[in-house]
């Protein structure tokens, strides 16, 4: 099914639910509600719509005769309803602040609806013909109304109806003619490409609101703005017909998705994600999309310890990471999973759509159609392939978790562009392999060394390059991955032979050895030579080695870390004993990572041995036990 076809058959379900207005209707923020009586004559002042338990005041949302794209410079007014520009004529001056007039604004709002209501013999429409005739935005400053209005939407309401909450573009007789206005603009009938059916073709598509980066007035999902997307002289939405009433179906919805405060939306990279399932009963579609929500936007070890501190019987952030895992193994498997509602059938469509601004126009990151339980199974071969000992995160990572360790500083406007999209497809897709640009972007970071003030940065490095490092392993079917299909790279193995890996926990292990000797130092041999040890290591480890020997000269002169000493040629001799008799020169990327890897697993090593000969355990670091919240950054 196509992208827009699929958005059409969720709008009718959203319709259904009475949670989308209906064809010619759009939601849009309303501010304010100009109340009349029948002459025309405000009853009361401007009642404020706003929502008054919310700080900033955000307007109410509200079914309208649908809003449409303004290009141009000429003012075009919207059917019984528009900002305060057009209503009054009066808006906020960007530079100073103050009171501007809008005339031509208010002239095309009033010239609008003269002609639109001219033969009307309805009281409400004919209030607003009042109104119009008799304002005058030189006048405002006397009605004593709030400036608050300006730049806001208003809509208008007859004194009798408004105790209902009932506005003008509710009435019958309002609706009607907006009906008939729609039937009027109607063009040449096409074949729509969505539905199949005759009917009266578009010519702009929907703006589409809430992609981030995305213009905030909306931007296009269709549009031919070249010569060279159009053909056979056709102009506009002619070149690929679809239907009015499939373009606002499909707008509809995504702008449903898209909105603030969305259940179906998580934000990957650059990509806005929106998903949806479609099943024949409304109850198992909202349930399968709360699983797929918990899955995909899982909470974080700080969410549950504050809904722990709000209810004392709160499940543990463990038991909800048990639920969700054991919620995964069930779908993949075709268990029914337990919920108050029907169970989530695995075989329930399932549809995953991600978005990412383009000028004025939207880019398609990816499109992905499957079913619940092959959507499972995904991302529990991606939890599978991303898990490290000790863990990097408390429970599983949200998706947006897994590009801070790629962004400079961690910050989510530093994520490279185009890989929440590739990120998001090698996790749908288990066959597929994670992107080399999120490896290297990885390595990067690491080799530049900016992590060094946040510990358990190196964390969240190291389990993104294993769960590469294992995928493309089992992607190629390696005789390591064959071997250690459950435990490749998971947690310490004192028997990989892997130079790169041996090279990595050598690495740790001489930076541990030079904090033991030498407690504080400005610049520790992980600071200065990192980078170099995993890209060239025959020309840093001699160096380091030398280092070393001088750091355990000074353990062995004091009584109390003379065993400690020991305890660590012992531990390089194991290391190196598996190594080739000449270093590698250079270590490709691949390599790079199974350094970062090695290294990760020996600084967080618990050795058991350490504990019972008495030795006092090296101090490893706290690069271990982060949470998704952790990093600092927005999820």
């Amino acid at each position: 099914m196509t992208v827009l076809a699929a958005l059409n058959r969720h709008y009718d379900r959203l319709l259904a639910e009475k949670k989308a207005p209906p064809f010619g209707f759009s939601t849009e923020g309303i501010g304010f509600c100009i109340v009349l009586h029948p002459d025309g004559t405000p009853s009361r002042p401007p009642v404020d719509l706003r929502d008054p338990d919310n700080k900033k005041r955000p307007p109410a949302s509200l079914p309208v005769p649908a809003s449409f794209k303004r290009p141009g410079v000429t003012p075009r007014a919207f059917f019984l309803w528009d900002n305060s520009k057009f209503v009054l004529g009066l808006g906020r001056d960007k530079e100073s602040g103050g009171i501007q007039p809008f005339p031509a604004h208010l002239a095309a709002f009033r010239e609008k609806h003269e002609v639109a209501l001219a033969d009307t013999e309805d009281s409400g429409l004919g209030a607003l013909l009042g109104f119009l005739s008799g304002w005058n935005p030189e006048r405002f400053p006397e009605t004593g109304w709030s400036e608050d209005m300006l730049d806001q939407n208003i809509v208008f309401a007859l004194e009798e109806d408004f105790a209902k909450r009932r506005f003008l573009h509710d009435r019958p007789a309002a609706q009607a003619l907006w009906r008939r206005e729609l039937a009027a603009a109607s063009g040449e009938r096409q074949m729509c490409l969505v539905t199949g059916e005759s009917a009266p073709a578009v010519r702009l598509h929907p703006a589409i609101k809430g992609v981030w980066g995305a213009q905030t007035s909306g931007a296009s999902l269709v549009s031919f703005n070249l010569d060279a997307f159009t053909s056979y002289g056709k102009e506009q939405g002619a070149n690929a017909p679809v239907s009015e009433a499939a373009s606002f179906g499909y707008g509809t919805a995504l702008n449903i998705l898209l909105a603030k405060g969305s259940a179906n939306r998580v934000q990957v990279g650059d990509a806005s994600v929106v998903f949806w399932a479609d099943a024949s009963q409304i109850e198992a579609a909202r349930e399968a999309e709360r699983q797929a929500a918990a899955m995909l936007n899982p909470r974080s070890g700080e969410e549950a310890e504050e809904d722990e501190e709000e209810d004392d019987e709160a499940p543990t952030d463990a038991q909800e990471t048990r639920k969700l895992r054991d919620r995964v193994e069930d779908l993949g498997a075709g268990r029914p999973v337990e919920s108050p509602v029907p169970a989530v059938d695995r075989h329930t469509r399932f549809y995953l759509l991600g978005l990412a601004p383009n000028a004025a126009r939207l880019s398609v990151r990816f499109w992905h159609e499957t079913t619940m339980g092959r959507f499972a199974e995904a991302l529990r071969q991606h939890w599978h392939d991303l898990h490290l000992e000790p863990p990097a995160w408390k429970g599983e990572p949200k998706m947006q978790a897994l590009l801070y360790p790629a962004a400079l500083r961690g910050k989510a406007e530093n994520i490279p562009p185009l890989l929440g999209g590739e990120l998001m497809r090698a996790v749908l897709e288990p066959n597929r392999p994670y992107p080399r640009a999120l490896m290297a972007a990885v390595i990067g970071r690491i080799r530049a060394g900016d992590e060094n003030d946040k510990p358990y940065v190196m964390a969240a490095r190291a389990a993104v390059c294993k769960a590469w490092l294992v995928r493309d392993a089992r992607l190629k079917k390696t005789p390591a991955a064959q071997e250690k299909k459950e435990t490749l790279y998971v947690s310490l193995d004192r028997e990989e032979t892997n130079p790169a890996y041996r090279l990595g926990r050598l690495f740790a292990m001489l930076e541990s050895i030079q904090y033991r000797a030498l407690k504080s130092v400005n610049a520790s041999i992980r600071d200065r030579y990192f980078g170099a040890a995993s890209a060239t290591p025959a020309s840093v480890f001699p160096l380091l080695l030398r280092g070393s020997n001088h750091h355990l000269s000074v353990l062995r002169k004091r009584t109390e870390t003379r065993d400690l000493a020991g305890w660590f040629e012992g531990q390089i001799g194991e290391i190196v004993d598996a190594l080739p008799p000449a270093l590698p020169r250079h270590f490709g990327l691949e390599d790079q990572g199974r350094f970062v890897v090695g290294y990760y697993h020996q600084r967080s090593d618990r050795s058991k041995t350490k504990a019972e000969a008495g030795i006092a355990e090296p101090d490893t670091a706290t690069d271990t036990n982060t949470d998704t919240g952790a990093t600092g950054q927005e999820d």
